[in-house]
């Protein structure tokens, strides 16, 4: 089915469908489908930037202290994060590429049965016990092997993320499913997760995306042009400056309903709206990335740059610090300054008093002239 929308109506679409009315934490991650995970915390990790937009009273960490309560996994789908247990299931039993020798299997069977023994392992456990030593790892350097052995055997399905200590993740063996999934079925239900996440997709970014199922579904590789065939088939397109976009047939981009707010976000670098730089540069009109592994010379934003985001329009980005317990927030505009409409302070002033808040920090004095009820106050939850 092809609709005649336009550039304007992608913009308020993609920002309306995925800034949904904050709700509870299971529901936010059921909505989302799938929330990716980054270690770099500037002023917190991705994973907590993305949901707390989502989520009602959202603290910074939040989904660590709360992972173990939730019908969620750590794994990788089109990259690595949280989803929801049933869509794990769909990518299971998973077979790599890379085969098993006979040593390998005895070293997976022997740490299989101390996880079984012990429930949940730490790490260091594993290599107390076994003394693995030392391995070379993906990118060059050396860490422990049995880290790189208990990785490889979560990734294969045997163990599963039990919840994490200090940021290191713990380990528990991960129940055999009752079945295995229709491949074909599998692969439409994934899509339609991407689909539903990253919404409207241009048409080569929703190629790209299904290519990287490679990572969630290696065994299922050579299935991957099926299922973007199918796509392309069940799904809804349109044509807007000569890119032809993607999205799901029950919803509508040139719905009036799509007004944006007056409210100034920040947003990961990671979150839904923002993550396809192809979309971005053609919905918003400039180049966004991600500098943190660029050399400092090189950076254009920062480090850690936030998009930032006012009403439908991505005019700038933030780099946001904390030292001495109080936030600091570097803001740059496209325009070289900001919006001259009345609107922008005040929105901006509560956007950083609920980031403060987020991080469960001291409010500014600046607060005090920012409503209660736009800021989510948030308590964070005990582990």
């Amino acid at each position: 089915m092809t609709k005649s929308i336009t550039t304007a109506d992608l913009r308020r679409y993609a920002v309306a469908r995925t800034l949904f009315a904050p709700t509870t934490l299971a529901k936010a991650i059921t909505r989302l489908g799938f929330v990716q995970a980054d270690p770099i915390r500037a002023p917190a990790r991705a994973q907590d930037l993305t949901l707390r937009h989502r989520v009602k009273g959202y603290c910074a960490g939040d989904l660590e202290r709360r992972y173990a309560a939730l019908d969620i996994e750590e794994d990788f789908f089109v990259n690595y994060g949280f989803l929801p247990r049933a869509t794990q299931a769909l990518m299971h039993p998973r077979t790599p590429k890379t085969a098993l020798t006979a040593a390998r299997r005895k070293q997976m069977d022997a740490v299989l049965a101390f996880v079984q023994a012990h429930d949940v392992v730490h790490p260091r456990a594993v290599d107390a016990h076994f003394g693995h030593g030392k391995s070379r790892n993906w990118f060059g350097g050396s860490s422990n092997a049995s880290t790189q052995l208990l990785d490889d055997m979560h990734y294969r399905g045997l163990l599963r993320i039990a919840g994490r200590v200090s940021g290191v993740r713990t380990y528990a063996v991960r129940a055999a499913p009752d079945e295995a999934p229709d491949p074909q079925q599998a692969m439409d239900a994934l899509v339609d997760v991407i689909v539903h996440k990253y919404a409207p997709l241009p048409e080569r970014s929703l190629g790209e995306l299904i290519s990287h199922l490679r990572g969630g579904t290696p065994q299922w590789a050579h299935l991957r042009g099926g299922a973007l065939a199918r796509a392309k088939v069940r799904l809804a397109h349109g044509v807007v400056d000569g890119q032809t976009y993607y999205w799901s047939a029950t919803e509508n981009p040139a719905s009036r309903h799509h007004t944006p707010d007056d409210a100034v976000r920040l947003l990961a670098p990671f979150d839904p709206l923002v993550w396809d730089r192809r979309r971005f540069e053609h919905l918003w009109a400039w180049a966004y990335r991600f500098e943190a592994y660029t050399p400092a010379a090189k950076r254009v934003r920062g480090y850690y740059a936030l998009p930032l985001l006012w009403r439908d329009q991505v005019i700038g980005w933030g780099n946001v610090s904390v030292t001495g317990g109080q936030m600091h927030a570097d803001l740059g505009f496209v325009a070289g300054k900001p919006p001259r409409d009345a609107a922008f302070g005040p929105s901006l002033e509560a956007e950083l008093a609920r980031l403060r808040a987020f991080l469960s920090l001291a409010p500014a004095s600046d607060d005090a002239h920012v409503p209660s009820f736009e800021i989510a106050r948030c308590t964070p939850i005990a582990a």
